[in-house]
């Protein structure tokens, strides 16, 4: 998926999976190399989530940036905030 030009942040991180500052990071070759061997690099399992913001099927890139970085329920989320110029 990274190969053909998919662009994606890790959304929320299941602390028992991974740690926290996996938060916020893009899903990247450097992301899926630093994965441990017990990770599926696609979260199959719940291990992580993530926000696709470009790639091939899209028509134009989403315009957003990562913001605050919170715990709550047991998960470790990073927020994905709208920035420069949103169609509507």
């Amino acid at each position: 998926m990274v190969e053909t030009g998919l662009r994606a942040w890790v959304t929320c991180v299941d602390p028992m999976a991974l740690p926290r500052e996996f938060a916020g990071r893009e899903f990247d070759a450097a992301f899926l190399a630093a994965l441990a061997p017990d990770v599926d690099p696609c979260g199959e399992r719940g291990e992580f989530h993530t926000f696709t913001w470009a790639g091939p099927v899209f028509s134009s890139p989403v315009t957003c940036e990562i913001g605050e970085t919170i715990e709550r329920d047991g998960f470790v989320f990073a927020d994905v905030l709208a920035s420069g110029h949103v169609d509507e």
